[in-house]
């Protein structure tokens, strides 16, 4: 079986600038990220997918593959369906494991783990989530609670938020889905990744970033007490 692991690396996003090759403690969030994925040791290749050509450099010093997608699929305008779809299409293997860098605070062990449940079941698609237990509304009406009593916020059933840190997917299923014109991100059978608060952090903006500089000696304590690395 053939794992990949995919870190999209798109230079142009509206509200952090260039925000894979912004620092998280004197190091750019790509490079943590494909450090990760070669210290989580589960995959047989290691993919940068970037529109530009600047991280060909950063993915070839760290010692990874580079793939250069299509410019117009590097657009705010393209969706990540797009750019999973060329990718897979010119990368043959099994399985397709997604790591985002805008999440750095999510531990290397933990991408084996996910890696190792989606290889362990039957999925054809794994979603990582942060489990929220705390009454939650859409639209104005509950979702995990009723108005029609107070309940213990540890009794609720907790709200599975997606994260989208680290993702998988099994190839030929994603494929057919594109090939029939059907969403494919979803598609086939879908399982749900639990992380917590604090690896399912993503960095979209200035104040996640300052959010993450926070939090990374936290993180980096814990690992080390554990006998890990980030």
């Amino acid at each position: 079986m053939t794992r990949i692991a995919m870190i999209p690396a798109r230079m142009g996003s509206q509200r952090l600038k260039q925000k894979n090759l912004r620092e998280l403690a004197g190091v750019p969030l790509i490079s943590r990220a494909i450090r990760k994925c070669k210290e989580a040791g589960v995959f047989d290749e290691i993919w940068v997918n970037s529109e530009h050509p600047d991280f060909g450099p950063i993915a070839e010093s760290e010692g990874v593959a580079f793939h250069r997608r299509p410019q117009d699929l590097g657009s705010h305008a393209a969706t990540s369906e797009q750019y999973i779809d060329e990718f897979l299409r010119t990368h043959p293997c099994d399985q397709l494991f997604q790591v985002h860098s805008i999440a750095p605070l999510l531990t290397a062990a933990e991408v084996a783990a996910f890696v190792r449940y989606m290889v362990d079941s039957e999925y054809d698609v794994v979603l990582s989530y942060i489990p929220e237990q705390i009454e939650c509304a859409l639209d104005g009406r509950p979702v995990n609670f009723t108005y029609d009593e107070k309940t213990n916020s540890q009794d609720l059933r907790p709200i599975q938020r997606i994260t989208w840190s680290v993702t998988g997917w099994r190839r030929s299923t994603y494929l057919a889905a594109v090939d029939a014109a059907r969403c494919a991100t979803y598609a086939g059978k879908v399982g749900y990744y639990p992380v917590d608060h604090v690896s399912g952090h993503v960095i979209k903006t200035e104040d996640d970033l300052r959010l993450a500089e926070a939090l990374l000696p936290l993180v980096e304590g814990a690992d080390a007490r554990s006998g890990g690395l980030t």
